[in-house]
């Protein structure tokens, strides 16, 4: 191990953390999205700067997508970029956050409107904390999965995904399998375009509404809370309705993934009307020039692309 190793981790996965980099120095955070913020950025470079670190420097970020998401940031702008490790330890940045190189955190309510695209030296998976997660948690990073699935789906793996997550107890080997094939998506579709200009956009399948709804509940504390992966299955049911509504995918696309993530026991409705999302809906990164680049669902394996200006008119 490089002497020059400091460790960044979710306070909720300490046991873990220290086990990866005996003796190293090692920094907790509270890791949700209201200490998503450039000041919890700030204070992970003010401790790499209180021990040293100089820009050889590696350091580890151990835990979920916010953990990578504010550590891989900090990473990147301390002293103008030093190294970084990606510990994944949940299903949802183990198949997403935790790949791929975005880093940032949240302005006011808004998601992930700072950050730079800083990609870690490497992103190690560690199957075993799985099985530690929370049946709510797991099912929160299994809507990700699935999104990948749809995007992409080679192997099949759509349908496996959904008999093993609607089956009554989870098979973790088979799960691990699922995991890789997942990561492999999105490996793919990065190392074609690394900097979004083009199809790394579908991996935002169901983010425009997703994100949309967790600034609604950041803004209304009394709305019944969504994980961010069951913000993401609700947002592929409306992209689903909408494809359909714009004639992108055959009649029947929207019901049938719309039961696939029921029988997943994940959410399919949103929180509120639609249109008290509105004003999120067009502050998204995704909104340029007046129209959203939207990620819609010609069929399962295969997403698209179209600019729309309204997306009211059809999915009223």
């Amino acid at each position: 191990m490089e002497e020059n190793v400091f460790v960044v981790y979710d306070r909720n996965v300490e046991d873990l953390a220290l086990t990866l980099a005996p003796g190293r120095p090692a920094y907790p955070i509270t890791a949700d999205e209201d200490h998503k913020t450039i000041d919890s950025v700030m204070d992970i470079c003010r401790w790499l700067l209180s021990q040293g670190a100089d820009r050889n420097a590696l350091v580890y970020a151990v835990g979920g997508g916010v953990t990578t998401d504010l550590v891989g940031f900090a990473a990147s702008i301390y002293k103008r970029g030093v190294r970084y490790v990606n510990y994944p330890t949940t299903l949802l940045c183990q198949v997403d956050a935790g790949l791929g190189g975005k880093t940032g955190c949240n302005l006011d309510s808004y998601k992930n409107m700072i950050g730079v695209i800083a990609f870690p030296e490497q992103t190690r998976i560690l199957p075993q904390a799985l099985r530690t997660l929370p049946e709510r948690e797991l099912r929160s990073g299994a809507a990700e999965m699935l999104k990948s699935f749809i995007i992409e789906d080679l192997g099949g793996y759509y349908e496996k995904a959904v008999a093993l997550l609607s089956a009554p107890e989870m098979d973790f080997d088979a799960l691990g399998e699922l995991v890789l094939a997942a990561s492999e998506v999105k490996r793919r579709v990065v190392e074609k375009d690394p900097y979004e200009k083009n199809i790394r956009r579908y991996l935002n399948l169901g983010h425009t509404y997703a994100h949309a709804i967790e600034w609604y509940q950041h803004t209304h504390p009394t709305a019944c809370p969504m994980t961010h992966g069951e913000a993401v299955s609700v947002g592929m049911v409306c992209a689903a309705r909408l494809s359909e509504a714009l004639g992108v995918c055959e009649k029947g696309l929207a019901a049938k993934i719309e039961a696939d993530l029921k029988a997943c026991r994940l959410p399919v409705e949103l929180p509120c009307p639609e249109s008290e999302l509105e004003a999120a809906l067009w502050k998204d990164k995704k909104a340029e020039s007046g129209k959203i680049h939207f990620v819609l669902i010609e069929k399962i394996g295969k997403v698209t692309i179209k600019d729309l200006d309204d997306l009211h008119q059809y999915s009223e």
